[in-house]
């Protein structure tokens, strides 16, 4: 299998839970977004398709590939939708702390059962009625209410604060993941267009080869063997193009679909493969530029005050809270004969017993408190690790890469040596299959580690933080 089919779902998919969409978007102490993926496709990997297809054929290079995909991509998009939704969480709870101010105008018109009010004509030995009215009054009134101090609904405001922020920053990460995707997916592409030229390049040879074959048999100078032999090396080469072309085409539908092209947008991509050497810097350099750099590193720490934010909130539920309310309005029987009434009440509220709901609310809040340490923990020692990672494949395939170019350089010049001597009648043409054989591996190797030498320059750039800025530097092999 291809490394793409290896490293990428690796690098992404454990990324992925951060931004999708989940039943509970929020939850009440500020929950980052998570869901898991069984068996559904990572939604980086999709987009909402941009306008209507063109007559034309687009030009994509990479930078186009990339800019397209940050406006697009189905990832960013949720993550967008996320952060909105924890700015409305923020002001849900901002709403708490802030006055509450209304206006109501009513008119009243009813009548009254004195008997069902204990009214009797016994009671005042004179004649009762049992319902006066109608009768009706007016009353226009703005009321106000304010929370003086609620330190539980401080807290919880804090904590939608720091929420909103990891969810900005989550958003500023899935710009990150996008370059990755589009990233991979492109040098994806262009490392398949590479194998079906170097396929059509094969077949060719293969072809003049068995032509060469044939023709010596009809004169009698091989025997039959190295024709049917150079025929079936034909075949093989005219499958594997069908086979190269068919990658391609797929290739490219997964370019268009990661970055939101119309649909059935005829396109090509511009890009070849690159090689650009890339001299690393250390790696504590590296490693502090992620921890400072990383959106997704920056977000866990935000969520981790959330949790601390959270659980003053739950702790708050024990303390006393004033609030203060006003009105003031006109009464009467219709707004030409009203008076003008007001009133202002302040009190404390004083928790006493509550059926140990704070202490629920503490439980919950200890345990999400300690699982946002367990995640940022977590997530600084997979810092470490994708950065290590990415050096150790970035100096492998840069490596790979020097002896795959020699190798196709050797191999090229033994099919030469071999070609001449089936020329010549010296050998058969088995040697020249064999050869033909060597060159194609050479080529794949070739192709597969500038592939890799590239993918990993990707990989480091999102793995310090840099993707989105840095990655065309670094293709280019600047940092």
């Amino acid at each position: 299998m291809r490394r793409s089919l290896k490293v990428f779902p690796t690098v992404v998919l454990g990324f992925i839970s951060f931004f999708t969409v989940s039943s509970a978007l929020f939850s009440q102490t500020g929950g980052t977004p998570s869901v898991s993926l069984p068996g559904s496709q990572s939604p980086f990997q999709g987009s909402a398709p941009e306008g209507t297809a063109t007559p034309e054929v687009l030009q994509i290079d990479f930078k186009d590939a990339i800019d397209r995909g940050l406006r697009n991509n189905l990832g960013l998009l949720l993550a967008g939708d996320q952060s909105e939704a924890a700015r409305g969480q923020r002001w849900q709870q901002l709403a708490e702390l802030l006055p509450n101010i209304s206006v109501r105008a009513a008119e009243d018109a009813q009548t009254q059962s004195l008997t069902a009010l204990g009214l009797k004509a016994s009671v005042f030995h004179a004649p009762v009625p049992r319902v006066i009215g109608p009768f009706n009054y007016f009353d226009l009134r703005a009321n106000a209410a304010q929370t003086i101090f609620n330190y539980r609904s401080l807290e919880k405001e804090r904590a939608a604060s720091q929420t909103l922020k990891a969810a900005q920053l989550s958003f500023k990460d899935a710009r990150e993941l996008v370059v990755l995707a589009v990233g991979n997916s492109y040098l994806q592409a262009i490392a398949a267009a590479a194998r079906v030229e170097t396929a059509e390049a094969q077949v060719t040879s293969a072809q003049a080869l068995y032509q060469k074959a044939a023709d010596q048999h009809k004169a009698g100078l091989t025997p039959a063997i190295d024709a049917l032999r150079s025929q079936v090396e034909f075949q093989t080469r005219q499958q594997q193009l069908i086979v190269a072309r068919n990658e391609l085409a797929k290739s490219t539908l997964s370019v268009a679909r990661i970055i939101g092209l119309p649909l059935g947008q005829q396109f090509v991509l511009t890009e070849k493969a690159p090689y650009q050497a890339l001299t690393p810097l250390p790696l504590e350099t590296y490693l502090q530029r992620a921890y400072n750099g990383r959106a997704d590193y920056q977000a866990a720490l935000a969520q981790l005050q959330s949790a601390e934010h959270s659980r003053k909130a739950a702790v708050a539920g024990r303390y006393p809270s004033i609030d203060l309310d006003a009105n003031f309005g006109d009464i009467g029987v219709n707004p030409a004969n009203s008076n003008g009434t007001w009133q202002v009440m302040g009190g404390i509220n004083i928790p006493v017993f509550a059926g140990n709901k704070v202490h629920g609310d503490i439980l919950v809040a200890d345990a999400q408190l300690k699982q946002a340490r367990s995640q940022l923990g977590d997530l600084r020692g997979r810092i470490d690790y994708e950065v290590r990672s990415a050096l150790l494949d970035l100096n492998a395939a840069a490596e790979q890469v020097e002896v795959a170019r020699s190798s196709v350089e050797l191999a090229e010049q033994a099919l030469a040596q071999s070609q001449d001597r089936f020329t010549a009648g010296v050998a058969d043409n088995l040697e020249v299959v064999q050869a033909q054989e060597a060159v194609a591996g050479a080529h794949e190797s070739f192709i597969q580690s500038l592939y890799a030498h590239n993918l990993a320059k990707v990989e480091l750039a999102y793995a310090i933080g840099d993707a989105e800025q840095g990655v065309r530097r670094y293709l280019k092999g600047n940092q």
